[in-house]
């Protein structure tokens, strides 16, 4: 199996772990604070990461911290927009709009990194944004409220990515240390947040300790450290548009566990965007030269 190839079947399965997230942030969020939570994930997280993986992690660099600080303070905004997004909107729609960083993603990486797109990147990216539009806008063709926090998940996610892209192209940074360290300066920074803003608290039920441990081990410390490793066979944007598949992954959680009913041409934009995941990673090229020279036998 080619090294791309196992890149993306590891950033699948992070996908998916946050596209269950949504659900499990909506249960945990009528016992905690947003920041409150998103402090309580990421410190956990971070706790058993070290001790797990303590031995890789003793000899840190201070390449790596830096860029782990500042990967960290773009996902300060990134778990601010999703967490308040779920709040005030339906799960369904925070899933998607958040995976408008598959937008973003190139946009972004064409003007700070001069990284011009193929034009199969272009195409998949419309078929995405086509996509999330018809899951998306009501007839009105507006967002409901508090998607404005979701755009703003979006676009510090695509920070996040190009950062991390950038990070660990450097000899000097451990992608595996990048990855636990970033979340410790993120759960310091949630948990600042919420001693101004909130009043700190650890779940009551076992509904909620069971959501906000699973939200802290596998979407939170698996994810975030899966992706900063498979983040050195892939680029950003490859990466932005398989994260498309998160809110097809949040949809379908939120119509087996929460009673959510899309309407049919949301279904119709799911199927785009899967169909533009399956574009990018076939090679249509390479597959059309084998069909006109075939071997012979």
């Amino acid at each position: 199996m080619k090294t791309q190839l196992k890149a993306d079947l590891m950033l699948i399965l992070v996908t998916l772990c946050w596209g269950v997230s949504y659900y499990l942030m909506d249960i945990c969020l009528n016992e905690m604070g947003a920041l409150n939570l998103n402090a309580f994930r990421f410190l956990t997280a971070f706790v058993v990461a070290a001790l797990i993986a303590f031995p890789r992690i003793k000899n840190v660099n201070r390449e790596t911290l830096k860029y782990s600080l500042f990967v960290a303070m773009s996902l300060v905004f990134v778990y601010i927009g999703a967490t308040f997004g779920v709040k005030y909107t339906s799960l369904s729609n925070s899933g998607f709009l958040c995976a408008l960083t598959v937008v973003f993603t190139p946009v972004l990486a064409f003007f700070v990194k001069k990284q011009k797109p193929d034009r199969k990147l272009c195409i998949v990216v419309m078929m995405c944004l086509v996509g999330i539009a018809l899951m998306t806008l009501n007839e009105q063709l507006r967002m409901a409220s508090g998607d404005i926090l979701c755009l703003m998940c979006a676009f510090a996610y695509a920070v996040d990515l190009l950062i991390t892209e950038t990070a660990v192209a450097k000899d000097d940074v451990d992608a595996f240390q990048l990855g636990v360290f970033q979340l410790g300066f993120t759960g310091i920074f949630m948990l600042i947040l919420s001693f101004i803003f909130e009043e700190p608290v650890f779940p009551a039920s076992g509904e909620c300790w069971g959501s906000a441990l699973f939200l802290a081990v596998f979407c939170t410390g698996v994810a975030f450290i899966v992706q900063a490793v498979a983040q050195q066979y892939t680029t950003a944007s490859h990466v932005g548009v398989i994260f498309t598949l998160e809110p097809v992954f949040s949809g379908i959680v939120a119509f087996i566990f929460a009673g959510e009913i899309l309407l049919p041409r949301a279904y119709v934009g799911a199927a785009l965007m899967l169909v533009g995941l399956l574009l990018m990673e076939v090679d249509v090229k390479g597959l059309l030269k084998k069909q006109q020279n075939p071997k012979s036998l």
